[in-house]
């Protein structure tokens, strides 16, 4: 990484984090960076506090983990990304629509694979968007996948803004549409979070049976092309069968 220039705060952060990354003595780390060793100390000491650092007995200082947990949580992004690609490709080439592959992050997923569909129409999603569990076929999967007690307490602790009129806001209507989703085996996102567009969703679990995220099919409901949910979900839900078994999952 270039040695920070000026007075830029992130620059000398930055410099810091990453040669933390090759030595562990102040004094290493100031003459990689450039910086002063009180500079050094001083941003060492706010890493410390926020976890992304550790004090040693002898002075230095280690990456704490929180970088670890940073490092993993990217890393298993882009594995799971990787894996999932072949069959992304796969359900696009026989939906048509747009193909997502979201991963759960917090009370919130996150995009991190995108298969373009074949139409002359673009959806807006972006790799590294994330979007609310509550209207979106992705997130209702992963909800639906997940045990009771724990979706109702995310229900009942995350807002669920109305992000068109058929949003539902309602606990207890989001509650029993969760269910049909288990019932099915695929989620409906029937312009639910944007306007014009339908999507078809199911959860992708890891090797432990855990739910890490869903895969999605996203048309326009003015397409008359577009294939209706019961026809393109069960290939929604083989194709999330086989993404979980490429991450792990017992057959």
């Amino acid at each position: 990484m270039p040695r920070p220039s000026g007075s830029n705060a992130v620059e000398k952060t930055l410099a810091v984090l990453d040669a933390l990354g090759d030595h562990e003595r102040i004094a290493d780390i100031a003459q990689a960076t450039g910086l002063h060793k009180s500079t050094v100390h001083r941003i060492l000491q706010d890493f410390a506090r926020l976890g992304f650092a550790r004090a040693t007995d002898q002075g230095t200082y280690q990456g704490g983990a929180r970088i670890l947990g940073l490092a993993g949580r990217v890393l298993a992004r882009t594995d799971a990304a990787e894996r999932a690609r072949p069959e992304l490709a796969a359900l696009q080439a026989e939906c048509g629509g747009t193909v997502h592959l979201a991963l759960l992050d917090g009370d919130e997923a996150v995009y991190v694979a995108k298969v373009e569909g074949s139409k002359p129409y673009r959806m807006a999603s972006r790799i590294g968007m994330a979007m609310p569990l509550h209207c979106t076929a992705i997130g209702k999967a992963a909800l639906a996948a997940l045990p009771e007690a724990e979706v109702r307490a995310l229900i009942a602790r995350v807002p669920r803004p109305a992000r068109t009129p058929r949003t539902l806001t309602d606990a207890a209507e989001l509650v029993a549409d969760l269910h049909g989703v288990r019932a099915r085996g695929w989620s409906v996102d029937d312009e639910e979070n944007e306007a014009g567009v339908r999507c078809v969703g199911a959860a992708v679990v890891d090797h432990t049976r855990r739910v890490v995220g869903a895969v999605s099919v996203s048309q326009l409901t003015s397409d008359p092309d577009s294939r209706y949910p019961d026809e393109i979900g069960p290939r929604v839900a083989a194709a999330a069968r086989a993404i979980s078994q490429a991450l792990g999952a017992p057959v």
